[in-house]
């Protein structure tokens, strides 16, 4: 069963000699359990991530993260702690390879939400772009009317948040 929850997203982007881009976010999605144990979490882009008319769909399988980006942007990137992967990476300006190398990543999740946090790198023709952590807490959303842990969402079902990450996370 699918069930709506407030995804709460700050992500960490470092570039050599740049101070850090720090992004955070408040967003409305579902998660679910499939039948293989894999938790799906789902979650619509907005204007404020520079991704409006994408959907991200993060399949946890145990000590596997797969994001998959679906709409104007399509990717599919592989976290896998101590691996590196390989992608296409579909943007409307064209298509380039990515490799994404995972250092660490932390999953502490169950159908009814938890954290999730990767640190990992992003490589374009073998040289890397940038090191990015990027930390997702979720938890259902309260049935309670009023309750203190209730978020107010606009029309794009953003919450309040910080500065957007136009690159993707």
């Amino acid at each position: 069963m699918k069930k709506n929850v407030v995804i709460s997203l700050m992500g960490v982007q470092r570039y050599d000699e740049t101070p850090p881009d720090v992004i955070e976010l408040v967003t409305q999605g579902q998660l679910h359990e499939e039948e293989d144990g894999a938790l799906v979490l789902t979650y619509e882009e907005s204007e404020l991530t520079g991704l409006e008319g994408t959907r991200t769909t993060l399949r946890i399988e145990g000590e596997r993260v797969v994001m998959l980006r679906e709409g104007e942007l399509n990717t599919q990137m592989i976290f896998e702690e101590g691996q590196r992967h390989l992608s296409l990476y579909e943007t409307p300006y064209g298509t380039m390879s990515i490799g994404v190398r995972t250092w660490s990543l932390f999953i502490e999740m169950d159908s009814s939400g938890g954290e999730l946090e990767m640190d990992y790198a992003v490589e374009v023709e073998y040289s890397t772009a940038g090191r990015n952590t990027f930390r997702i807490q979720v938890r259902e959303v309260s049935s309670r009317k009023g309750s203190e842990e209730d978020v107010e969402f606009d029309s794009e079902g953003q919450g309040a948040g910080g500065k957007a990450d136009p690159a993707g996370l």
